[in-house]
């Protein structure tokens, strides 16, 4: 019996193989952020759901109620309906899977699943960002120049800033996606958060994870710009309003900003403790309460600011709901 030595070209081949499985070990990602209960995950459970349920019918409500409603057809209620539209979505990127896993022995995403959470939730928190802006500008034409306000803020306008909106903030993330999902990913696969995003996954990268840099400062201009755009809007919104001479003027002029205002901070105040980090790191009980309070709570006031706080959306909400009730008799 002869025994031959492997050639070279055989090893390196094996060495290859090796290699390659070895840097795609990982095809799901683990949560740790979830509380370590034993039997106790139905306790948050039903609040998530709850408040998921709260957000998902408040926010389809309102956009019904602008749609069907031609008392409601002004440019301020076609921006509230459409990122009412978004919420919706951009809720259900994030809550649907933590519900799954509550309930789940095994806090995992695959890593196809998880990319496409962090492609969908961000993109929807982005236009939703583009669109507060367009609606600060919005207030801004109709408070300091209400004379010109029809002729700027036309229909067409309109439409075409709430499609810009909604395009800029799907295209704008796709390629840091595409690159995120050509990365290896060797070990360890736990990622310390409740859902995907973008930086916990990054550091999980076998490979030079100086691009977590790069995406923080990326995080904070956007924010920072942004932020900066709507707060010198309502600055200026603020000073021609106390120069109004009647103060029923002055209340109709707040009435009319006060929503988006809440909104806006809301908004922009969960983004900030979400992205604006003042230490490197968080205690892991901070950070799950920061994501909960971005991903879930800031969502849930919006129904509440725009429909409660709404003269206006409360009539045309009361009048569908009346409507559905005659409606119910007639065919019973």
């Amino acid at each position: 019996m002869s025994w031959t030595m492997p050639s070279l070209h055989s090893q390196v081949a094996l060495l290859g193989n090796m290699e390659s499985r070895n840097q795609s070990t990982v095809t799901e990602f683990i949560f740790t952020g979830f509380p370590r209960l034993q039997d106790g995950s139905l306790l948050y459970f039903f609040p998530l759901l709850f408040i998921y349920t709260f957000i998902t019918i408040g926010n389809l409500l309102i956009f019904s109620a602008v749609r069907l409603s031609t008392h409601l057809h002004n440019p301020m209620y076609n921006f509230i309906s459409i990122f009412s539209f978004l919420e919706i979505w951009y809720t259900t990127a994030t809550i649907s899977k933590m519900l799954s896993n509550l309930i789940s022995e095994k806090k995992a995403i695959s890593m196809m699943g998880c990319f496409l959470q962090m492609y969908f939730f961000h993109s929807l928190g982005n236009s939703g960002g583009i669109l507060l802006t367009t609606m600060a500008i919005d207030r801004y034409v109709a408070i300091c120049n209400p004379l010109r306000y029809q002729m700027i803020m036309t229909p067409r306008l309109c439409t075409q800033l709430s499609a810009d909106s909604c395009i800029f903030g799907f295209l704008i993330l796709l390629p840091e996606i595409v690159i995120f999902s050509t990365l290896p990913f060797c070990g360890p696969n736990q990622i310390h958060q409740i859902f995907c995003d973008l930086v916990p996954v990054l550091s999980l990268a076998c490979t030079d994870t100086s691009m977590i840099l790069i995406e923080d400062v990326i995080h904070a201009v956007t924010i920072i710009i942004t932020f900066l755009i709507i707060a010198l809007s309502y600055i200026r919104i603020v000073t021609v309003i106390l120069r109004i001479p009647s103060s029923e003027g002055r209340q109709k002029a707040f009435s009319t900003c006060a929503g988006h205002l809440m909104v806006f901070l809301i908004f922009f105040g969960s983004v900030s403790l979400m992205y604006l980090h003042f230490s490197d790191t968080y205690p892991p009980v901070l950070d799950t309460a920061i994501a909960l309070m971005f991903t879930v709570l800031a969502p849930f006031f919006n129904p509440i600011i725009y429909s409660l706080r709404n003269k206006d959306m409360n009539n045309v909400i009361k009048k569908l709901f009346c409507f559905q009730k005659v409606l119910n008799k007639s065919g019973s």
